[in-house]
């Protein structure tokens, strides 16, 4: 229980009720490597803390799954357009290897934002992060070149190299296998 604590360091000012009252509403799942905690054309009613491992966001185009996101241990994930929305999810999150997480439905989220306003503070928070996420994705996947990519995933990301395949990294980088496998060759 300790770690799932751990989840509130980022939010020092979160009172104990409300940490209190959070954690005794999460529920602790574990899942195996490829096991599914959402998927599309479904509506996403979590949001997760990873305790322990790893997971990725993906989805399906033309029979390729293209990742979109990875996420480690002490972050939270969710398919937040569909969370937030209430409307089906176009990704999927898998797990990336045998990962326990903390998770919370929607409808009890919002009922301790009634209770708790610090709670809803800390949503916004993770909510800005996400975005800050997406942004600066967008623009490493415009701006930048294959090399410099990798090179930011190694130095920002280092444990996703680690934990993910070289196809969901070249997949998440917008490159090829091969061109991938170039670049790593020349570092």
């Amino acid at each position: 229980m300790e770690k799932i604590l751990g989840m509130f360091d980022q939010f020092p000012k979160l009172s104990e009720e409300a940490k209190t009252a959070f954690t005794s509403n999460v529920e602790l799942l574990t899942f195996e490597r490829g096991d599914l905690l959402e998927q599309e054309g479904k509506v996403c009613s979590h949001l997760y803390y990873v305790k322990d491992g790893s997971a990725r966001s993906f989805y399906n185009k033309d029979n390729k799954d293209v990742t979109v996101s990875f996420t480690l241990e002490g972050e939270f994930v969710t398919s937040m357009s569909s969370f937030i929305s209430r409307k089906p999810s176009y990704e999927n999150i898998e797990a990336m290897e045998r990962s326990t997480f903390a998770r919370i439905s929607y409808d009890t989220l919002l009922g301790l934002f009634e209770m708790h306003s610090e709670l809803e503070r800390a949503y916004r928070l993770i909510l800005e992060q996400y975005y800050i996420m997406l942004e600066e994705q967008l623009i490493f996947a415009k701006f930048k070149s294959a090399k410099d990519r990798y090179l930011d995933l190694m130095e920002f990301r280092p444990k996703v190299i680690q934990k993910a395949s070289v196809g969901q990294i070249a997949s998440y980088l917008d490159m090829s296998i091969e061109t991938l496998s170039r670049i790593r060759g020349k570092i």
